[in-house]
């Protein structure tokens, strides 16, 4: 539970509240930049020009219509209003997990001692929900986005203290230098065997490490590579115990590892530092 000193039990809830409705409320929010973002047309790629409507009938969505969660579920039952079409289940989807990540960001991140960084961290994760969707849905990480986490980075630098400089360049080369090697090499095996010019680690990939380890540091890049990598082997597995294509959006599940590093990589990694440390560990590499 987040601890803010002094607080009794309405304040707590009033925080809670309050974290609650910023979640849900840039949640819809998202769903718009997901949905707009991968449009071609300039006009209907705006996210303040145009107000919410129908993407089936074009109807305008009013207020009462639009408030998350509690629309989709109880007032419109999952279609629209006026041409009783479908509402993709994504839309409440997309607003209740950006709420729980907030709660995630500032039950974990000791709000009261590091305000700044959980506030930075929460924003963080919302970027990442879009960079999830957006890559499932075209395989593709915008630089817009990736610029989005550069701000966070700075801004945290600025006001946040909780990593120096040089810990934010090495978190930012951590991971992504390997990535881009990796991804080069396996490019040129890729094209001489296949005849196909793709790379085993995509360039929006790399650098998604690269801007989110300038923000969360080397420990937390490190444990989000790792559970990134190993969320997206198992699917990789399954996927082709299926028969399914091998090749899928690899963005989701750094996102998903970025996230769990975020909350608790420096953690992971000083367990595992330990358990190297250990007697019986060690012991076991020098007989």
């Amino acid at each position: 539970m987040i601890y803010f000193r002094f607080l009794d039990i309405p304040a707590y809830l009033i925080a809670y509240i309050i974290i609650s409705f910023f979640g849900l409320t840039i949640g819809s929010f998202l769903n718009v930049c997901i949905y707009r973002l991968q449009l071609e047309d300039p006009v209907e790629r705006s996210l303040v020009k145009k107000s919410s409507h129908c993407p089936k009938c074009g109807a305008k969505i009013h207020w009462y219509d639009n408030i998350p969660v509690f629309s989709w579920l109880v007032l419109l039952k999952g279609k629209c209003r006026v041409c009783k079409e479908p509402i993709s289940k994504r839309y409440p989807l997309v607003e209740g997990l950006n709420w729980f990540a907030y709660m995630l960001a500032l039950t974990f991140l000791k709000v009261q001692d590091y305000p700044v960084h959980a506030i930075l961290t929460a924003l963080f994760f919302s970027v990442l929900i879009v960079i999830a969707f957006i890559d499932y849905d075209s395989m593709e990480i915008y630089p817009s986005q990736l610029f989005l986490i550069v701000i966070l980075a700075v801004l945290s630098a600025l006001f946040a203290h909780t990593l120096t400089i040089p810990q934010r360049i090495i978190g930012g080369l951590a991971i992504a230098l390997p990535f881009f090697i990796i991804g080069e090499v396996s490019r040129i095996f890729i094209k001489k065997k296949y005849g196909e010019d793709f790379r085993g680690i995509e360039l929006g990939d790399t650098f998604l490490m690269l801007v989110s380890g300038l923000l969360i540091g080397p420990k937390c890049i490190c444990a989000s590579a790792l559970i990134g990598i190993f969320a997206a082997a198992i699917i990789g597995i399954i996927n082709k115990a299926k028969g399914k294509e091998s090749k899928f959006a690899f963005g989701p599940y750094l996102a998903f590892g970025l996230m769990m590093g975020s909350l608790f990589g420096n953690q992971l990694i000083d367990w595992y530092l330990g358990l190297l440390k250990h007697p019986d560990v060690y012991s076991m590499f020098i007989k």
